[in-house]
C-alpha cells in the first residue's frame, strides 16, 4: 500500500474531485445523513488517501495543532470504500495519521470526534473517551484523546 498525502493546494483537480467523491459517497449516501461536507476546514488540512487501477478507496484528513482543537492536532473523515472493506485498511489507515502527527508534526496529543460506535476500534489506538455521547448530523459521536510519550 502506497499512501499519498498532500497539502489542500497540492492537490490536483482530478484528486480533488476524487476525494469529495468517495466523501460523499459513504458518508452523505452510505449513511444516508445529508450534511455539508465542505467545511472550509479541507483547506487547512493534510489529505492521505489510498489508490488503485479502478480509483480512490481510502482517504483521512489530518489536522495541526490549533486548527480543530487547542493544544491538539485532529484527524476526520475516516473512510474505506465498500470495495475494500474488510481488508484492515481503516487500521492501517489510522495508524498512518497517527504516526504522521507524531514524526512529521511532531505532536504527541491527538483529539477526535468519533462516531460512537468506533469507540473501541480508536480504543485499540490508545484514545480514551473525553466526553459524553452526542449528536451530529443524526450520528451520535463522542470526543477522545490520546497522548503518546516523546520517546518512541
Amino acid at each position: 500500500m502506497e499512501f499519498t498525502i498532500k497539502k489542500f493546494e497540492e492537490l490536483d483537480n482530478k484528486e480533488l474531485y476524487n476525494i469529495l467523491k468517495i466523501r460523499n459517497e459513504v458518508f452523505v449516501v452510505e449513511q444516508n445523513c445529508i450534511y455539508q461536507d465542505c467545511d472550509d476546514f479541507d483547506y487547512k488540512a493534510y489529505h492521505m488517501y489510498l489508490q488503485d487501477e479502478e480509483g480512490m478507496y481510502a482517504y483521512i484528513r489530518i489536522f495541526d495543532k490549533d486548527i480543530i482543537y487547542d493544544n491538539y492536532a485532529c484527524f476526520g473523515r475516516v473512510l474505506v470504500t465498500k470495495r475494500h472493506r474488510g481488508e484492515q485498511i481503516g487500521r492501517e489507515l489510522v495508524a498512518r495519521a497517527v504516526e504522521f502527527i507524531k514524526d512529521e508534526l511532531k505532536i504527541n496529543n491527538i483529539k477526535i470526534s468519533a462516531q460512537e460506535y468506533l469507540t473501541k476500534f480508536y480504543g485499540s489506538f490508545g484514545f480514551e473517551v473525553n466526553s459524553e455521547v452526542y449528536m451530529e448530523d443524526d450520528i451520535s459521536h463522542i470526543k477522545m484523546v490520546a497522548s503518546f510519550d516523546k520517546e518512541k
